[in-house]
């Protein structure tokens, strides 16, 4: 009988992993050369095919050796990905993840700690709970006994927000802005709250006015979600004046930051985020403005009580006499039972860069969004909606028509030439750049440029 494949981990593990690893990052190479862009030529029906070509079949009869599946698949997915780290694909919150934060990666793919009990993840466990803690720290730096849970993301996290509330209050209403993410109604849908109510955002940001109107005509108990950095200006609401409005209203304040809670690693940028310190909970992404692979979110609180509404016991994983024995319980650190430590690629990023590493990448991609603003105010054919908050830039051929201006963007997608979101603001349609790679230069926002005016009708 012939041996199984090599096992990752053990003392066997790098020796086995080695070669195949030569493999995946020669596909990985030979796939972005062959693509030679941003996103694949030829749109769905052309990737369909790339895909279908290489992966079938499926599950043959007899397999094709380790090499040659690697070699194939891998290098099909890079030759068919929109590609982060070319500075034309810049359409959403998507970005390339730092190649110190991907070998962080491997090691748990390696090892695969399961952070459901602690006999399955002893060292993740702790690094999660020490590493989760001074993020909160971040949010709440005047708070005893903050704490964060490790999440997928934004949605996650806000759906975890509202549930505490819930679970502190009752059934809250939630009142979100007309910009907010799509996630809190999902949320509120979710955890049977009532359908939340929208709160006029003119500006892109919450108005206050009609935010005191409505907490004073609303009955109790209220929960206001607000944003730091929506999806699509990347507007920030005015976090101080909507926490003074929740405390003199009696309501909790949850703010959806998986855009912009980074910000505060930065000195230049912190104090648009004045005011988050007040706020019930936090949700906060490291896999946009923190360069991580996903998924790597978190949801902050200002006090490790508020969590207790998660507890959750299993007789196999976190029995109470474990418990009082003193092995840690892990169950009720998300609604998730098996998750990976995806802490290890966040604690590497921090001690590997440090703060002031952090901020030097959040500038400089503000910066470079700045630069951007820049080049389309002096461009005569070229519409900037505003100077962006963080990396978003919003902007328009003049002369385009809506559907001119979302036909721009598929001719681009459909040529492979560059990668640009969409979002409505003002009534009209504008095309979205987000910008969230450090490496971007002036040459290639300039290049940016040059193809939405190539693909713009005369």
């Amino acid at each position: 009988m012939s041996m199984p494949p090599p096992l990752a981990g053990g003392t066997k593990g790098p020796d086995a992993l080695r070669p195949l690893l030569a493999v995946v990052l020669a596909a990985l190479h030979d796939g972005a050369a062959e693509r030679g862009g941003p996103i694949p030529v030829g749109g769905p029906e052309a990737v369909a095919a790339l895909v279908r070509e290489s992966a079938e079949p499926v599950l043959p009869e007899d397999g094709t050796g380790a090499e040659e599946a690697l070699r194939t698949l891998v290098r099909t997915l890079a030759l068919g990905a929109a590609d982060p780290a070319d500075p034309r694909c810049a359409a959403h919150l998507h970005t390339s993840p730092l190649a110190l934060a991907v070998a962080a990666d491997l090691a748990v793919s390696a090892l695969n700690p399961s952070l459901d009990s602690w006999d399955q993840a002893p060292a993740a466990s702790e690094l999660e709970a020490v590493v989760s803690r001074t993020l909160a720290a971040e949010v709440y730096p005047q708070r005893p006994d903050p704490d964060a849970l490790i999440t997928t993301g934004g949605t996650e996290s806000n759906q975890l927000g509202l549930l505490l509330a819930r679970e502190r209050h009752g059934a809250v209403q939630v009142l979100c802005g007309s910009a907010a993410h799509h996630s809190l109604r999902r949320a509120a849908w979710l955890l049977g709250l009532p359908e939340p109510v929208t709160v006029p955002a003119p500006s892109g940001a919450l108005d206050l006015a009609a935010l005191d109107e409505a907490l004073t005509d609303l009955p109790g108990p209220l929960l206001v979600a607000a944003t730091a950095g929506t999806t699509d200006t990347g507007r920030i609401d005015p976090l101080a004046d909507v926490a003074a409005l929740c405390e003199r209203h009696g309501a909790e304040l949850h703010v959806d930051a998986a855009y912009g809670g980074p910000l505060l690693f930065s000195t230049a940028h912190r104090a648009k985020l004045a005011g988050l310190e007040r706020a019930h909970s936090v949700a906060l992404d490291l896999h946009k403005l923190g360069w991580q692979p996903v998924a790597a979110g978190l949801l902050a609180v200002p006090d490790r009580a508020r969590l207790a509404p998660l507890a959750v016991t299993a007789d196999y994983l976190n029995a109470d006499d474990d418990t009082e024995a003193g092995l840690p319980d892990l169950l009720g650190r998300s609604l998730r039972t098996t998750r990976r430590p995806d802490i290890l690629k966040v604690a590497v990023t921090l001690r590997a860069l440090g703060r002031t590493g952090l901020a030097a990448l959040v500038d400089r991609t503000c910066a470079t969004a700045q630069r951007l603003a820049d080049l389309i105010t002096e461009h005569p054919g070229l519409e900037l909606y505003e100077r962006p908050t963080m990396t978003t830039v919003l902007f328009r051929p003049v002369v385009a028509t809506d559907e001119e201006t979302a036909a721009i963007r598929r001719t681009l997608l459909d040529e492979g030439s560059a990668v640009l979101g969409r979002a409505r603001a003002d009534g009209r349609l504008w095309l979205k750049a987000t910008l969230l790679n450090p490496h971007a230069t002036p040459g290639d926002l300039e290049a940016l440029i040059a193809l939405v005016e190539g693909s713009t009708p005369r």
